[in-house]
């Protein structure tokens, strides 16, 4: 009878790779939901391109907390997988699932009932069309978030166990469903916005049942939530998911309500501003998906070798990742460089809402090369060492000087107007890599503790 293979043989590049590609690949289909609903609401005028771009923003504020907890379930799941305690990782997961569908049920309430102050609130007196369209699209989308945190969850836990492909074949349908549905709503029974609305909104049903009856299919393996149904809540174990989760919600809150700020500052600028912002958004997606995917995988398999106690094995993990992040970023950004105008003139704009996007990619692709991998990817590996607490507060920091009140001094004291939100991101991004290579470097993450 041969060894258990060890962490490191695991996670050999063969695996790696077979845990990558899928999650490169769901990523990318992540962000089609909201990219075809821009586009195909662009014949509508820009009004709808920005109604949808400023509703994508806020969903990604009020889904954070489903995030925050889909990160401190996989690093709980992940280190008892690694440590081969596998009754344990069972119950952590069922665990996420209950603390998830709570919340998610609590964020739609509050959505529906206050959409249109929660509008207001963040991006002030939008145009009567503008604002219209948002509060239509918002709608639809708070309906959807149980649905969505449920399949988060899910997803979440196929990946802690190793399985990236079922979330990306799960993605693939929710895609397949999110277009015809925009086609038929918007093109065929023109229902503008609201078609684009009622596809997301079937896509997430789609994608919640299917995820849920697969995960509860498996009966042996890391994971099981066989008799999930009968709810029995640990609070020791969901206290472990929200040590982890609860700062990388805060942390995350902090960054889209810095993020949302400093989109403000396009309402300024007029409707011009705004659609050049959202189709800069858009493409730019295409080179952080992927980034997000790499991060993901540093959450699963740093959390593994942590849980079985290689430190070094750890290290040398991430450093391949880090690796292959900068690699893969580097060769998108330079394709968005090369294609950024054709790109660009997909989205219908007007010439001079054209010119400041291309702009906008610019100073993107700039910051991107240079300091995205290390400030978006590198804390996900502190937080799978339960370093969460450090990761929000230096995030808190740089988000709050850095991006948000110099992206003000900027555009309207300085006179910089429009671009000083993109120039101030681009320093936040430099500042962030900064602080968390110091801090991986330093070692200190090797004395915190997730599990007993």
């Amino acid at each position: 009878m041969s060894p258990e293979p060890t962490i490191g043989e695991r996670w050999n590049n063969r695996a790696l790779f077979g845990l990558l590609w899928p999650l490169i690949l769901e990523q990318l289909l992540a962000i089609s939901i909201g990219v075809v609903a821009t586009l195909m609401v662009s014949h509508l005028g820009e009004y709808a391109v920005s109604a949808v771009n400023i509703i994508d923003s806020i969903n990604s504020l009020l889904i954070v907390a489903f995030t925050a907890l889909c990160t401190g379930g996989s690093v709980v799941v992940s280190q008892y997988i690694g440590r081969k305690d596998y009754e344990n990782s069972s119950l952590a997961a069922k665990q996420l699932i209950y603390s998830i569908m709570v919340i998610s049920l609590f964020v739609m309430t509050f959505t529906i009932f206050f959409r249109y102050q929660i509008v207001r609130v963040i991006y002030g007196n939008l145009e009567a069309d503008v604002m219209t369209a948002a509060a239509v699209y918002l709608f639809y989308m708070g309906l959807s978030y149980p649905l969505l945190a449920l399949n988060s969850a899910c997803s979440a836990l196929f990946r802690a166990s190793g399985n990236s492909n079922i979330p990306m074949r799960i993605a693939i349908m929710a895609n397949i469903i999110n277009i015809a549905g925009c086609a038929l709503f918007i093109f065929v029974l023109n229902l503008g916005v609201m078609g684009a609305a009622l596809a997301a909104f079937i896509c997430r049903i789609a994608a919640a049942i299917v995820s849920t009856i697969i995960l509860y299919g498996y009966k042996t393996g890391p994971i099981s939530i066989l008799g999930l149904f009968r709810v029995r809540l640990v609070f020791s174990m969901i206290k472990k998911i929200l040590n982890i989760g609860v700062p990388s919600g805060i942390e995350s809150s902090m960054f889209m309500i810095g993020r949302l700020m400093t989109q403000r500052i396009f309402t300024f600028f007029g409707t011009a501003a705004l659609a050049a912002n959202a189709a800069t958004n858009m493409i730019n997606s295409l080179a952080f998906m992927p980034g997000m995917a790499f991060g993901m995988a540093m959450l699963v398999i740093a959390g593994q070798c942590i849980g079985a106690g290689d430190y070094e094995e750890a290290k040398r993990q991430i450093f391949k990742l880090m690796k292959l992040t900068y690699i893969t970023l580097n060769i998108i950004c330079l394709g968005i460089l090369i294609f950024m105008k054709p790109m660009i003139s997909v989205f219908n704009l007007s010439p001079e809402a054209q010119d400041m996007a291309v702009i906008f990619l610019r100073i993107y692709c700039f910051a991107t090369v240079i300091s995205w991998p290390a400030s978006f990817c590198l804390p996900n590996a502190l937080r799978a060492a339960g370093d969460a607490r450090y990761v929000m507060i230096s995030s808190f920091i740089s988000m709050w000087i850095v991006r948000v009140i110099s992206a003000y001094v900027m555009a309207f004291i300085m006179g910089v107007g429009p671009p000083a939100v993109w120039i101030a991101t681009g320093a936040d991004f430099i500042l962030r890599g900064i602080i968390f290579l110091h801090r991986w470097m330093g070692g200190k993450w090797q004395q915190k503790r997730v599990i007993d």
